[in-house]
């Protein structure tokens, strides 16, 4: 084989392999906002069941829950969910104060606050990956040719899956989290991720078994985080953190 070809190979592969890593989302190329490798997250293709058909008795519930969450919109709850839908990184801390009972932000609560931004993608994309990649299941909104709660998204959320839902994934995998470090407002705050799902469901941005799929890889990641020495480490500050808030 002629050098040059030779040549040309090597430097090919080197090419393609920096390509692939760059395109990799996982802790590998963004330890901010992973504890993660994509190969050590839960996968939700493996775990999880199809979703319901459009034909099934399943979607049947399916439509009934979306109607319920149309009819909710114009209310207090609807406008919670309105709240719930905003996906900025701050978003998350301030959707827990209320039930973590104390304020969850940068300056407040350092040690918690990156436990928990940094623990979000871990939920929310490598969690549901695989499965959203190969459903890509419609959305509610686009199945219906219908608006959400929060028109400004649905560009966005069209591109991507439904199944399963990865901002009900974040919110229960927090959840779950914030409930050890604080279990005596446990109630509080399992309650609360389990209202961040619901608000998927009133927005219109997800089927109710989107929702229901994604606090089964929420559980499935969280235990995943506890055996990850950097997360693990993350949460013993955060513990200590907030018995001294107490």
């Amino acid at each position: 084989m002629p050098i040059h070809f030779v040549k040309h190979i090597i430097i090919c592969s080197l090419f393609c392999a920096q390509a692939y890593a760059s395109d990799v989302l996982d802790v590998t190329t963004d330890p901010t906002s992973f504890y993660l490798k994509e190969s050590e997250a839960p996968n939700s293709l493996q775990l999880l069941p199809a979703p319901p058909d459009f034909t099934s008795v399943d979607f049947l519930r399916d439509k009934a829950m979306y109607d319920w969450g149309k009819s909710m919109r114009s209310t207090e709850r609807g406008h919670q969910a309105y709240l719930d839908a905003d996906s900025s990184k701050d978003n998350v801390t301030k959707q827990f104060s209320p039930s973590f009972g104390h304020d969850i932000s940068a300056t407040s609560t350092p040690e918690i606050y990156k436990l928990i931004t940094t623990m979000k993608e871990d939920a929310g994309d490598l969690a549901t990956r695989s499965a959203k990649k190969y459903y890509n299941r419609v959305r509610p909104f686009s199945f219906f040719n219908e608006s959400t709660c929060r028109p400004e998204d649905e560009k966005e959320l069209s591109t991507n899956g439904s199944y399963p839902s990865g901002h009900t994934t974040i919110g229960f995998a927090i959840a779950l989290v914030l409930a050890e470090i604080n279990p005596e407002r446990q109630n509080e705050i399992l309650k609360r991720g389990y209202d961040i799902g619901e608000s998927r469901v009133i927005c219109g941005y997800h089927w109710q078994s989107d929702v229901d799929a994604a606090k089964v890889m929420a559980a499935a990641v969280v235990a995943k985080l506890h055996t990850n020495a950097q997360f693990t480490a993350q949460l013993a500050k955060a513990k200590v953190e907030f018995s001294q808030l107490k």
